[in-house]
């Protein structure tokens, strides 16, 4: 059996990003009696425990532009992000018909309200609005942390009609690790030859890992590293640069690939932080929980969504993130209305001006349709770095 190429790759993840049904999740859930689907919003939740109750984890990233909102609008007023309506869509169209549970991490009031309706609209789903600690100290946020799992670990064996023993949260914890580690290698890969691996491909890799089973994801990051290493592409005199923003809210496919067409090659993001929220491996000896929330507390990627209670550290993450992959300059793109992004992003530009690193800042929604004035203004941006690199 031969290899696939890139672009049979791609064409997978093409079919798994457009499949607003959710085909794959509804037949591998079809193929043995009892299987459940547990469904969650962006950011992070511990994949592991549902994966040890025997369950597939579908992560929702809204409705992208693909999806007409027709009933969602009438749920929430129009000064908000649009992920709420078109997730709202997804579940009165019976897109979701066919989950059975759906957990909400904390991000913001929108999806703390988004839990609420939900549970109204779908009674019959198990839902959970999963908090995480807002206190980074062991003996309070990790005390917390704790018992939030245990109680989702609670709820999950309900489901599952049977005990999770930490055994089984341990295989699953060394399953994710696995995930995590193909995942990091993809990105070291983009960042040193981000030609070889462009950031429109990798997103719809990194997409399909939502929907796939964790194991088969693995597999698929792995092929598409070997098949990108093993194809001769051209080298663009472009500018690498770093996409911030976008850690809820997914970026129109349109958008990624308009970046790439002004002259950007994304070296670094933070799209769907929850297959990168833990760096590292997290520990699979002793109590299994306990290593869960210690990565959590101590091993997990900056975002606008996670409290930094170290004033001195806030923004040096994408000053890091700037000298580890040689990126020449940040885009703040934040979707419209997003509080936590468009909060932080003042702090995180005067760290960047502090360290003369270049930036620019626009915003998006999950169904932008014009992406000219977008594409003219990161061209813009990038021919300003060569000019000025060279000067």
């Amino acid at each position: 059996m031969t290899n696939p190429t890139t672009s049979e790759i791609i064409a997978r993840c093409q079919e798994l990003y457009d499949d607003l049904r959710f085909t794959s999740a509804r037949d591998w859930k079809d193929a043995e009696p009892g299987r459940k689907v547990i469904a969650h919003m962006p950011i992070y939740v511990p994949r592991e425990l549902i994966h040890a109750a025997g369950m597939l984890p579908l992560g929702i990233m809204g409705g992208g532009d693909n999806l007409e909102v027709i009933h969602g609008d009438a749920y929430y007023q129009s000064y908000i992000c649009r992920i709420p309506r078109s997730t709202i869509e997804l579940g009165l169209s019976g897109r979701l018909d066919f989950v059975d549970g759906m957990i909400f991490p904390s991000i913001c009031d929108v999806i703390r309200n988004l839990s609420g309706m939900w549970k109204m609209l779908f009674p019959e789903v198990y839902v959970k609005y999963f908090d995480v600690p807002q206190t980074y100290d062991d003996d309070i946020g990790g005390t917390f942390y704790i018992g939030e799992m245990r109680e989702f670990l609670t709820d999950l064996e309900a489901l599952a009609g049977r005990k999770i023993s930490d055994d089984d949260i341990r295989t699953s914890i060394t399953v994710y690790n696995e995930n995590r580690r193909a995942i990091a290698e993809l990105y070291r890969l983009r960042a040193a030859k981000p030609w070889q691996a462009p950031a429109s491909e990798a997103y719809l890799v990194m997409r399909a890992g939502l929907t796939l089973p964790v194991e088969d994801h693995t597999r698929l990051v792995h092929d598409y590293i070997a098949a990108a290493k093993a194809e001769k592409r051209p080298i663009k005199d472009n500018s690498r640069i770093i996409l911030t923003g976008m850690f809820c809210e997914q970026p129109p496919l349109n958008l990624i690939k308009s970046l790439e067409l002004s002259g950007c090659y994304v070296v670094d993001d933070d799209f769907m932080l929850v297959s990168r929220w833990l760096v590292g491996d997290v520990p699979t000896d002793g109590d299994p929980v306990y290593n869960l929330s210690q990565a959590f507390l101590h091993q997990s990627m900056s975002t606008a969504a996670k409290y930094e209670p170290d004033e001195a550290e806030k923004g040096q993450f994408l000053v890091r993130a700037v000298r580890d992959t040689g990126a020449e300059g940040v885009i703040f793109a934040s979707t419209s209305f997003c509080d936590p992004a468009l909060l932080d992003r003042p702090m995180l530009q005067n760290v960047l001006k502090a360290a003369d690193i270049p930036y620019i800042a626009f915003k998006y929604s999950e169904n932008s349709g014009q992406m000219q004035p977008i594409r003219e203004q990161a061209g813009t941006f990038v021919d300003s770095i060569k000019l000025w690199s060279a000067a």
